[in-house]
């Protein structure tokens, strides 16, 4: 398929109530994997990738490394691919754009871009993040890519406590309308776990939703609430890491 291709199967997997599972990868070796599991389409979780590489996570990896990885990633399997490209390197919308510019010409079909301001506490405002996404799909409707820009929010992920999510449910719908009409394809709530919540934002918002499991989340229920697209984050990784420090406890504890 060419880069057309696989954009719009990517977008067509987002189906409310049939969502896309994304076991999220971080290199080429691990996209193969999960692409030879039964895989329609993959992403990488900037945490995963960013560790992976000897980084931590919030665009300490260099730009010029994650595109070279991300092309890495591409290269290895015929599927769609979407980056996670946190706040693409910018707080400027010209510049942001720029910077997506480098993921859509290595092939990839999508991006994750996130509204908090990396390196800081807070989240741009609802204007300002609406303007770097208009300049973002300003340059890929110019480049001829309907390239998916998964708009996340942060506002549940800033805000550990579960307890404390309802009230900002409406700001989230507020979001998730102003990225909409600035050209986002889809809207995700990183950290979001109530699933009355969840089915309250999947009613309300126009864009497909995604969720990033965690425990006690299951696909089926997901499914049930509206989700349109389900992630795993950093739970791979984290995983496959445990499992390498366990294995390597007992070699050199065996020594």
């Amino acid at each position: 398929m060419t880069q057309i291709d696989k954009a719009k199967a990517f977008k067509a997997l987002h189906r409310k109530g049939d969502p896309v599972v994304l076991y999220n990868i971080w290199d080429a070796g691990t996209a193969k994997v999960v692409a030879e599991s039964g895989a329609k389409a993959l992403a990488t979780g900037s945490w995963s990738v960013a560790a992976a590489n000897g980084y931590g996570d919030g665009q300490k990896i260099p730009m010029g490394l994650l595109i070279d990885v991300a092309r890495s990633i591409v290269v290895a399997t015929d599927l769609p691919v979407s980056i996670d490209f946190e706040g693409a390197y910018s707080d400027k919308a010209d510049e942001a754009a720029r910077n997506v510019a480098q993921i859509v010409d290595i092939g990839a079909v999508g991006i994750n871009f996130e509204d908090q301001v990396v390196g800081a506490s807070g989240l741009y405002s609802i204007e300002a993040q609406a303007a770097r996404i208009k300049a973002i799909r300003a340059m890929a409707d110019e480049k001829g890519i309907p390239f998916y820009i998964n708009a996340r929010t942060d506002l549940f992920l800033k805000v550990s406590d579960d307890a404390d999510h309802p009230q900002l449910v409406d700001e989230a719908i507020e979001r998730a309308a102003a990225y909409a009409e600035a050209g986002a394809d889809g809207f995700f709530v990183p950290w979001l776990s109530n699933p009355d919540l969840i089915s309250q934002i999947c009613d309300a918002v126009s864009l497909p939703v995604n969720v990033m499991m965690r425990p006690g989340m299951e696909v089926k229920a997901m499914a049930g609430l509206g989700v349109a697209r389900i992630s795993y984050g950093p739970g791979p990784y984290r995983a496959m890491i445990e499992w390498l420090k366990g294995q390597a406890g007992a070699v050199y504890g065996a020594g």
